[in-house]
């Protein structure tokens, strides 16, 4: 079964516009996956297609109301995901979106994303429909729509079959629970900055080691909390002295302060 992607939002055009480009739409004309974009207003009973009040206890902006949420919920749930489904609720107070996440939803039949907007849903939404909540990070944004775009395209990508390299999706940052290596293309010389003699040297074992040893100086330099749940082999803790041995000839400000991550 491919995968199918429900998204609930009051403004639908946010949603569809992005998803009609790029990975995400190869991967919907070929079948990989349905993406299905649901108008939240479409789910309430009164003439003015009501979705929001004002909060309980008093205080400033308009809270999301919960029915119309299960009534789009008792929609796009009427047929069982054996496959299993996440039914997300995208808030900040969510816990934060990882590659690992994307990873375990591309795996599902069914993901179903909740946008909030305001001051935020009813909580009986959480309490009582969602699997989860996600955030993209320590921010706030208006509305949940931006969001799910992330989450739509983080998992589509690691659908098989979505990349027309299956490798691709294995060397991303974060595959490996690394940050990627540097990239070059032609020329060779750019404004007086060559490519690394390394990649140009045709020996397969060489641009293999500079690779990983790009990757692991990155982390390092970048996101040195990563190492400590990194898989790491004999030959990455090799490199890794050899990082931190450079970084100690390069003087202060270098890898030193890194040096306690990588002896964990």
């Amino acid at each position: 079964m491919s995968l199918r992607i429900e998204v609930v939002t009051i403004f639908p055009r946010m949603v569809e516009g992005p998803i009609s480009e790029g990975i995400v739409q190869r991967a919907r004309e070929s079948g990989l996956v349905d993406v299905r974009v649901h108008d939240l207003r479409d789910f309430t009973e009164d003439r003015h297609r009501t979705v929001d009040d004002a909060p309980f206890g008093g205080g400033p902006g308009m809270v999301m109301k919960a029915e119309p949420f299960f009534r789009a919920l008792a929609k796009v749930r009427s047929d069982d995901a054996q496959g299993g489904e996440a039914v997300v609720l995208l808030s900040p107070r969510g816990r934060r979106f990882e590659q690992e996440t994307a990873t375990r939803y591309a795996r599902l039949d069914r993901l179903v994303l909740l946008c909030g907007r305001y001051e935020g849903i009813d909580e009986r939404v959480a309490e009582t429909l969602a699997t989860e909540e996600l955030s993209l990070g320590d921010f706030v944004l208006t509305g949940g729509e931006t969001a799910a775009l992330a989450v739509i395209e983080a998992t589509v990508r690691l659908v098989p079959g979505a990349l027309g390299d299956k490798g691709s999706a294995e060397s991303d940052s974060f595959g490996e629970g690394l940050l990627d290596w540097p990239h070059y293309t032609r020329p060779a010389v750019w404004r007086e900055h060559a490519v690394p003699e390394a990649l140009l040297s045709g020996d397969h074992g060489r641009i293999r080691r500079w690779r990983r040893r790009e990757a692991l100086r990155t982390t390092c330099e970048r996101r040195p909390e990563l190492l400590a749940t990194a898989r790491l082999s004999a030959e990455d803790e090799s490199l890794l002295r050899e990082i931190e041995d450079d970084g100690r000839a390069g003087g202060p400000g270098t890898l030193d302060k890194k040096a306690a991550v990588l002896h964990k």
